[in-house]
């Protein structure tokens, strides 16, 4: 495995991309903290997914701010942002768009003309959507794994960079529909949101019930945020340390050798390879992120359980229990203990 970067630049150039990504993630945090307020973890690994050019699906209660953080980032970012609601009656060509017949005035000639959905922006917010059938979730399936969508025959390539954000609230049984595992795994992170702390919500409190109400301005371009996803590629990372991920998502597989008998126990189908992709550009993403130029054992650790606790699945055992994805992906770390850096 190449532990080296890949690209030869010259140093100055390099230091200077490096400085200027650190100065955008920094510009970022400041516009989207003068409209949200706490969720300093979620935060982070939002931007990890952009930075990383992945998607992310964030869990959590209603109230809790999911669409106004993604709505908020679209401004920061300078991008072009959609919004899909999704609903039981949505319909896949709602998503990706259809083929329409226009008539030429003066001719009458007749043709066929695309007319493209909401998937034709940078950053697509799918809010809700646990609450669409599978058939229209799958029209996300292309768009999130190949940058492009198929309409009667015809492929079309989405614009660069291209983020799904997805929200869906974890109470809510009636009149939802599990994600299909297929579509899960493409997503980089689940993030779960929770409650505010006392002084949080009070500071909430205080920004949004008064006349002014706190607009976030553009920070960057799309030009910017690809450039930014190729510097995070270029992160060296050490031999071990990516042996480490890739052990930690082995681990997760009940038929591996090396997985302890408690995710025997309790998982049916453990991480992809995916997850072991994910999991080490995610880490380079914040070893840049805290000023760092490798990714150490600390940075795959800390990104260990958003990439991974969508990507289990557990069995009766489990559930009869009471045990959740997390606990079992807390107990594979304390289990499996990190390497000295």
């Amino acid at each position: 495995m190449s532990t080296t970067v890949t690209q030869q630049l010259e140093p100055e150039l390099l230091k200077a991309r490096i400085g200027r990504f650190r100065q955008v993630h920094g510009d970022i945090v400041t516009q989207v903290r003068r409209v949200i307020v706490g969720q300093e973890e979620v935060l982070e690994q939002v931007l990890i997914s952009l930075f990383v050019g992945g998607h992310c699906l964030i869990t959590g209660l209603p109230g809790t701010a999911k669409t106004l953080l993604v709505r908020t980032l679209g401004q920061t970012l300078g991008l072009l942002f959609k919004r899909i609601q999704f609903t039981p009656d949505l319909m896949p060509s709602d998503i990706t768009g259809t083929d329409i017949i226009e008539e030429e005035q003066g001719t009458g000639r007749r043709t066929w003309t695309f007319v493209p959905g909401p998937i034709f922006g940078n950053i697509l917010l799918a809010d809700e959507i646990n609450r669409t059938p599978p058939k229209t979730q799958s029209a996300l399936l292309e768009a999130m794994q190949e940058l492009a969508c198929t309409v009667r025959g015809h492929n079309y390539k989405l614009p660069s960079p291209f983020f799904v954000l997805a929200t869906q609230n974890p109470i809510e049984l009636e009149g939802t529909y599990p994600l299909p595992e297929a579509q899960l795994d493409r997503f980089l992170f689940n993030t779960v949101l929770d409650y505010l702390n006392a002084d949080e919500e009070l500071k909430v409190v205080d920004l949004t019930t008064v006349t002014a109400i706190p607009q976030a301005e553009a920070v960057t371009n799309a030009a910017e945020i690809l450039d930014f996803q190729q510097l995070v590629r270029m992160v060296p990372i050490g031999e071990s340390v990516a042996r480490h991920a890739i052990e930690l998502v082995r681990v997760t597989r009940p038929r591996d050798e090396s997985a302890p008998d408690f995710v025997q126990k309790y998982i049916n189908y453990g991480g992809s390879v995916r997850a072991a992709q994910f999991l080490v550009l995610s880490a380079k993403a914040r070893a840049l992120i805290k000023g760092r130029y490798h990714v150490t054992y600390e940075d795959i650790r800390a990104l260990y359980i958003p990439v991974l606790r969508h990507r289990i699945l557990l069995n009766f055992h489990a559930e009869s229990d009471r045990l959740k994805q997390d606990d079992i992906l807390k107990r594979i770390l304390e289990w499996k203990s990190s390497p000295r850096d």
